[in-house]
């Protein structure tokens, strides 16, 4: 969904503006994760072992998930007319479903809140983070960006 204008963006709190498309979790997306945030857990890197836990192969990250927000939230909106727009931090976020390996994911994306600061507009966005196939998400975050002039 594209806004002309902060006006417009403010005009459609209370609305779902789309969902992204789908990106798909494989390994090696995993494995460069745990070695930029050194997290190493089993879970996430040992196939071997893994594949004798809890979910039968490796999982992702459940930061790995939430990190794609700032992705899947451009693939499902572009604001016009500002300056820059920055990431300002998280409201509430939960994990709900783990994210197996090979599994595919994508964001829905919904505008709950907008007021002004000083030199433009802040947003809230809930952000549900589905796996293709799943009836629960794998996160709902709260994502706070502010666009300015």
């Amino acid at each position: 969904m594209i806004f002309e204008d902060l006006d417009a963006l403010a005009a459609a709190v209370g609305t779902e503006l789309g969902t992204s498309g789908w990106i798909t979790i494989d390994q090696e997306r995993i494995d460069k994760f745990a070695d930029a945030t050194e997290d190493q857990q089993w879970i996430h890197v040992d196939e071997a072992r893994a594949a004798e836990g809890p979910y039968g192969r490796t999982i992702a990250h459940g930061f790995l998930t939430l990190s794609l927000i700032s992705q899947l939230g451009l693939q499902v909106m572009e604001v016009r007319g500002v300056a820059m727009g920055i990431n300002y931090g998280l409201g509430r976020v939960r994990f709900i479903t783990p994210v197996p390996v090979g599994s595919r994911v994508r964001g829905r994306v919904g505008l709950t809140e907008a007021h002004e600061v000083p030199g433009g507009l802040q947003i809230t966005r809930t952000i549900t983070i589905e796996i293709e196939g799943e009836t629960r998400p794998a996160c709902v975050a709260e994502s706070l960006v502010r666009y300015l002039r």
